[in-house]
């Protein structure tokens, strides 16, 4: 029986030409035809539309997400499903942060009251979030110092400060103890003075929340002490996880002002032997076989409000445009988009930045916060009052 069954393989295989050497016809299968559509962000659902009125959103070192409520004068932890942790109240609060302690850094309000009137000053909030017995968390935070403008540099104040807010602040990481969990942060405003540099600039603080300098821009025109104009979003490269935290200290901002053509730009930080020194970097415009945008196109923004940089291998850059209500996307070397997959043969990024006013799953009003953790992007929809969480077309599993 067996022989039989050898036989009769035997004669099968010899019947065949050629049978382990022709390529297989493969012309009865559809090949799959690309199109841009191919590379594109998707909405995760269920929308996170517990808060009010949402204006940021961070990823923090602890991976956990904290979401600003503006309208509640909140600070709201969630874990990455988004079940709420607890929530913190902060005066006026706007924005939110992490550093590399774990601790929270907030821009918000306080209110004094000066030779008899009440006054709203720009305050930046440091937050523990760990108690006496050793719990952590946001349900155990509490207000470990505040900075209240301007009296880091003056004993005074007057109509101008009032007029003074922080906008945002973005960690330094640093091998160095002493150096690590300085930060930077944007302000609006009149109250530069002195010390206290031009009206809107990007401050630095010490890890200790000491304010040290206001940044000032070498060009190719000269140094700039006022090179900042309404600055509001400011990110550094480093972003979560701990593990590939960047220690550069260049960062990107962005502005708000009419008058500036490029609202989103990248300042590097280089140390020379004659000091250190903060400088744009020039990134290419108009190159159509790259791509078909690009970070400097002047007036590419109307308002981008907020910006984030991606914390892993990719570095993107996205911005959120709360009056052209839309989330874009950047590669590190200030194109647009991403690019498709090797196999499609396309070397030219595609575009995947998207928005419109709305209240559809691909649609904002005045979104305010970005954030990126474990490829998916989250957007804090203040106008909508939601969170909408999005994912790469590219990154699925």
């Amino acid at each position: 029986m067996m022989r039989n069954l050898f036989i009769i393989i035997i004669a099968m295989l010899s019947s065949c030409t050629a049978y382990f050497g022709d390529k297989t016809d493969l012309s009865f299968i559809d090949q799959p035809e690309f199109t841009n559509r191919d590379v594109a962000y998707v909405p995760i659902q269920p929308v996170w539309d517990q808060f009010v009125y949402p204006t940021d959103i961070c990823i923090g070192f602890d991976q956990l997400l904290y979401v600003v409520d503006e309208a509640t004068e909140e600070i709201v932890g969630l874990d990455e499903s988004g079940v709420v942790q607890g929530r913190f109240r902060v005066p006026g609060v706007t924005s939110v942060t992490q550093d590399r302690r774990f601790d929270l850094l907030a821009t918000g309000t306080h209110d004094t009251i000066i030779a008899g009137q009440s006054v709203s000053l720009a305050c930046i909030y440091r937050i523990r979030m760990m108690n006496n017995s050793g719990q952590y968390g946001i349900r155990y935070a509490r207000i470990h110092n505040k900075v209240v403008h301007p009296f880091y540099a003056r004993s005074n104040v007057n109509n101008n400060d009032r007029t003074v807010r922080f906008k945002k602040a973005a960690i330094m990481a640093s091998d160095n103890p002493s150096q690590n969990n300085r930060y930077y942060i944007t302000r609006q405003g009149e109250g530069g003075s002195g010390v206290l540099g031009p009206n809107d600039a990007v401050l630095i603080f010490s890890n200790t929340d000491q304010f040290e300098t206001t940044v000032s821009v070498n060009t190719s025109s000269g140094i700039f002490n006022d090179y900042f104009q309404k600055p509001s979003g400011i990110a550094t490269l480093a972003q979560p996880p701990q593990i590939q935290a960047s220690t550069q200290r260049h960062f990107f901002y962005s502005s708000v002002s009419p008058s500036n053509e490029l609202r989103v730009q990248y300042i590097e930080y280089t140390e020379t032997d004659f000091g250190t020194e903060f400088s744009p970097r020039i990134f290419p415009v108009g190159d159509t076989s790259k791509a078909d945008g690009f970070l400097y196109e002047p007036n590419k923004f109307a308002r981008p409000v907020n910006l984030t940089v991606a914390g892993d291998n990719t570095r993107f850059l996205f911005v959120v445009d709360a009056e052209k209500d839309s989330l874009f996307q950047f590669t590190p070397d200030g194109f647009e988009g991403v690019l498709p997959p090797p196999a499609t043969g396309i070397t030219k990024m595609q575009k995947t930045s998207f928005g419109g006013k709305g209240t559809g799953l691909m649609e904002f009003n005045q979104p305010s916060g970005v954030a990126y953790y474990r490829r998916i992007v989250y957007v804090a929809d203040a106008g909508n009052g939601r969170v909408m969480r999005f994912k790469l077309t590219l990154d699925f599993d």
